[in-house]
């Protein structure tokens, strides 16, 4: 399998690093408008879209996403922007994967701003947390007996009512102190320094064992 066979866009949701234990690919920051356009050319094997740009720079368009689609390459989507495109593009053959796509195909989740974060160019490390993983967060600590529910969808409330680069941790820790009291704020850091709860990248890594495994049998045929 030739490296340049599956381009896998991909960043804050899972780094480059952790991502090429799972698969071997060539591996690309997020993706954003225009950066399809030479695949359409290449026509790789497959294409899988994680992360892509939503505010810094114009963001990949579901034509794009389409034309790629009519060139015979198989396309993917999970996590984060590859969700959002691959719901739009379901009914023309784009494949998503994973739980944030299906939530968004559901119409459980609308708002692009549920998968937006802040992250360092260079490392693509994240800056901020995503306000979908803090909904899962929650919710796991909720089943833990350390939140109430109806709390649990306050401290939501607080967090997407805030500007998407400050939805931190520590902010998360300062909205649960303000409508659950000290205590639950003490447990839920304890709770999230011990059970870390990362949906978009859990996303990321099912993707990436799908795409190992479609492609391994394509071989064998």
């Amino acid at each position: 399998m030739k490296r340049d066979d599956i381009v896998i866009f991909t960043g804050p949701s899972l780094n480059h690093h952790n991502a090429a234990t799972i698969l071997d690919a060539t591996y690309m920051p997020p993706i954003k408008r225009g950066d399809l356009k030479p695949l359409c050319v290449l026509k790789p094997r497959a294409v899988a879209i994680v992360d892509g740009e939503f505010y810094q720079t114009l963001a990949i368009s579901p034509k794009e996403v389409l034309e790629l689609l009519e060139a015979g390459v198989a396309v993917y989507g999970s996590s984060s922007m590859g969700a959002l495109r691959a719901v739009e593009l379901h009914p023309y053959g784009m494949i998503g994967v994973g739980i944030v796509f299906r939530l968004f195909r559901r119409g459980i989740l609308d708002a692009d701003d549920e998968l937006a974060l802040a992250y360092e160019k260079d490392t693509q490390r994240p800056l901020s947390e995503s306000l979908v993983n803090t909904r899962f967060a929650l919710h796991e600590a909720c089943r833990a007996g350390i939140l109430a529910p109806d709390r649990a969808s306050e401290i939501v409330a607080g967090i997407k009512a805030t500007y998407f680069p400050e939805r931190t941790s520590e902010l998360t820790i300062r909205f649960t102190r303000e409508v659950a009291g000290d205590e639950a704020a003490r447990k839920l850091r304890g709770f999230l320094r011990t059970n870390p709860t990362n949906v978009k990248e859990r996303d990321a890594r099912l993707l990436l064992r799908r795409i190992r495994r479609e492609v391994r049998e394509l071989h064998t045929r």
